[in-house]
């Protein structure tokens, strides 16, 4: 028998994990998940120098379960080709005694990368597998990558279209171009007049609106999601960790069981919970060390034990982590409930309704394997410098955060465990903010996008990446903008419905 999975609020259960892909989200607004995290079948020391794609099979068929072998080697291959730029997909450095799990050599230089190359493959095969008729209409907020991962890897995907919503100056200015210049017919790019939170509670809305859905159905349409609130987005994100692990193993920096701790910068909980699963399943993580930028609601709630969005939203230099409504926590909130679906109904419910719900004692205890921290826009640029003077390895304003807070971590607790950080993007994706931490104000003042990234190459003698070079000349083709609540209406007239 296999996997098989459920909703988070409990309105659904005994779904395959190719349902559970093609649905996205469960009928009643809550997560899938799996009746139970699987074990890892094979010794730590035999992943140890197997390529990246042996090490995603090895993981991903045993979440999986309907997908055949044949299918997921194929769905695998196809995702992680040239079209990243290493050979190794996820390389790891080694940088004073940290190591870097670099997350950003796929097609659009984001860690999302590593979880929408292969989403449409699995999405597509489910589709097969499961007769369906309709065209898939993946829906998907961003707060600045995943919108661009995800037309990236849907783009031209026969019996797909894809609609993303992105906060209009919530996001990078490359970001933004990455998206409005995206090619492909089936592609669509909108901007709101909100935040990041607008636009994932919008689509939201759209996914539980049962007279849309009846619309969509009538013309041979049906939606799913590329957020991480698919499963499908989290379940290649655990991989990376695996292999990271199987990495420090093979490099001879850590004995096998040799506990680690990972760190990665936080904004709708996604990755760091697939690192959890990583630990569920069996790989020796000590602790979990979440990192947030101003907007510490995360933070927050591992110090308190109260999630709490009522305050104000930060706009900061580290825009993908700039989210007050964490989905994916949803799950470990399930998980800490000891899988009571009616307490988590509840709480979601608190969420939606008072902005705030706070967990039971029992439940907090389940969460000590967290750790949270959080920095300041200073605290990141001084990090983002300190690195660079002392080594010269450059890093993005995310990971910058992530290593500020694990810097933090360990002069507060002196846990000394080996750590692997989560570097979540190219330091080219965010240049002015880069350039600005190294060099001051003053070497970004007055210059463009591009002025600013040929000047943090020559700098740091890293090349362009090829996505930043491919947006300096390429035509926008995305230009509509809406208000919160005309989402639907731009939905329906995209789709002509």
């Amino acid at each position: 028998m296999g996997l098989s999975y459920l909703s988070t609020r409990g309105g659904e259960t005994g779904v395959t994990s190719s349902q559970a892909i093609l649905k996205g989200l469960a009928q009643d607004g809550g997560l899938f998940m799996p009746t139970e995290i699987p074990k890892l079948d094979v010794p730590l020391k035999e992943l140890a120098g197997l390529s990246y794609q042996e090490t995603a099979y090895r993981v991903m068929r045993l979440f999986l379960t309907d997908f055949t072998e044949d299918e997921l080697r194929s769905c695998i291959a196809r995702a992680y080709d040239e079209k990243f730029d290493t050979e190794e997909i996820a390389p790891l450095a080694k940088v004073e005694g940290e190591y870097f799990l670099e997350l950003y050599h796929g097609s659009t230089i984001a860690f999302k990368d590593m979880a929408l190359s292969i989403l449409p493959h699995l999405m597509t095969a489910a589709a097969r597998k499961n007769h369906v008729d309709h065209e898939i209409v993946i829906l998907t907020a961003t707060s600045g990558d995943t919108g661009k991962a995800a037309m990236a890897g849907f783009a031209d995907v026969p019996g797909t279209k894809i609609i993303v919503f992105y906060p209009k100056g919530g996001v990078s200015k490359v970001q933004e171009l990455q998206m409005r210049t995206q090619k492909g017919d089936n592609t669509s790019v909108v901007a709101i007049h909100g935040n990041f939170d607008d636009a994932q509670s919008g689509v939201k809305r759209l996914f539980a609106d049962k007279e849309l859905e009846k619309e969509l159905a009538a013309a041979g349409y049906q939606f799913s999601s590329a957020n991480s609130i698919n499963i499908g987005r989290l379940v290649p994100q655990v991989v990376y960790y695996v292999y990271a692990y199987a990495k420090l193993l093979e490099n001879q920096e850590i004995e096998e069981g040799e506990e680690i701790n990972v760190t990665v910068p936080t904004g709708n909980f996604g990755n760091i919970l697939a690192a959890y699963f990583a630990k569920a399943m069996g790989l020796p993580i000590k602790t979990l060390i979440c990192a947030s930028n101003e907007n510490k609601v995360l933070y927050d709630f591992f110090a308190t034990g109260t999630y709490d969005r009522n305050r104000e939203f930060v706009l900061t230099s580290s825009p993908s982590m700039d989210i007050l409504i964490s989905s994916n926590l949803e799950r470990l909130i399930y998980l800490s409930a000891g899988r009571d679906t009616e307490a988590t109904k509840e709480l979601m419910k608190e969420l939606s309704g008072q902005g705030a719900y706070t967990v039971t004692d029992e439940m907090r205890e389940f969460l000590s394997d967290f750790a949270g921290g959080f920095a300041t826009e200073d605290e990141d640029a001084e990090e983002i410098r300190r690195i660079f003077e002392d080594t010269g390895y450059l890093v993005d304003t995310h990971t910058g955060v992530a290593a500020a807070v694990y810097r933090q971590y360990r002069q507060r607790t002196g846990d000394e465990t080996k750590t692997v950080i989560a570097s979540t993007a190219s330091p080219f994706k965010f240049s002015h903010s880069v350039m600005e931490a190294i060099k001051g104000r003053e070497a970004v003042e007055g210059k463009d996008e591009f002025e600013v990234v040929d000047a943090l190459s020559s700098l740091s003698g890293i090349p362009v990446p090829k996505a930043v070079e491919e947006i300096r000349t390429a035509p926008i083709r995305h230009n509509m903008e809406c208000g919160v609540h005309e989402m639907k209406d731009t939905v329906k007239g995209i789709l002509r419905i």
